[in-house]
């Protein structure tokens, strides 16, 4: 199965957002790692001075971690900036 050009998906997500939703709004991020704290502190640090809220859930055996991030964001494109930040962290898979 071929993945998705990210281009193509943050230009879909871009106009799905903007005509679903009015802005400023809140947006639940979603995304698993590896369980590693340095992982969890690079996304914790993207989201630095935003006033978000991460919840961190581990799975069952230990292997990965599930982070939800709930923040207020200005428009569809801060949303997207951060994804783009968040996928530098080896390892993340965003829901």
């Amino acid at each position: 199965m071929a993945t998705e050009n990210p281009e193509d998906f943050y230009n879909r997500l871009e106009q799905e957002l903007t005509n679903s939703t009015q802005w400023p709004s809140d947006y639940l991020y979603k995304f698993i790692i590896p369980t590693d704290e340095d992982k969890s502190r690079q996304i914790s640090r993207i989201f630095d001075n935003t006033g978000a809220v991460i919840k961190s859930k581990q799975s069952r055996n230990g292997k990965y971690t599930s982070l939800s991030v709930n923040v207020r964001m200005k428009n569809p494109q801060e949303v997207i900036e951060k994804y783009r930040e968040v996928s530098v962290v080896e390892g993340v898979i965003s829901l």
